[in-house]
């Protein structure tokens, strides 16, 4: 159960330095971010969680808002997991966390 949970946080925190890391490198490449190859890696990475928040989301939502509405819900994934954890090693100890 600590390593489903320790790898759901992982994956999600992993997701969310993507998705920063795209949109600061965007603000600092401007338009020709798309030709940028560590932007492109960057998006590459954080694509599939995009993809995911378009289709929970209803056509309402812009596209281009895609990649916050994925950030937001990786967060709200990543408070939840982490307290979940914080339960978890409080119940069986924290000796058996580390």
């Amino acid at each position: 159960m600590l390593f489903t949970i320790s790898a759901v946080k992982v994956i999600a925190e992993v997701a969310l330095l993507a998705l920063f890391g795209q949109w600061v490198l965007g603000l600092l490449a401007g338009p020709q971010k798309d030709r940028n190859l560590f932007y492109q890696i960057l998006q590459i990475v954080g694509q599939p969680f995009v993809s995911l928040a378009r289709l929970i989301t209803p056509r309402v939502v812009l596209d281009r808002h895609l990649p916050l509405v994925a950030f937001l819900l990786l967060l709200f994934v990543w408070i939840g997991v982490t307290l979940l954890k914080i339960q978890t090693c409080l119940r069986i100890g924290v000796a058996l966390c580390r």
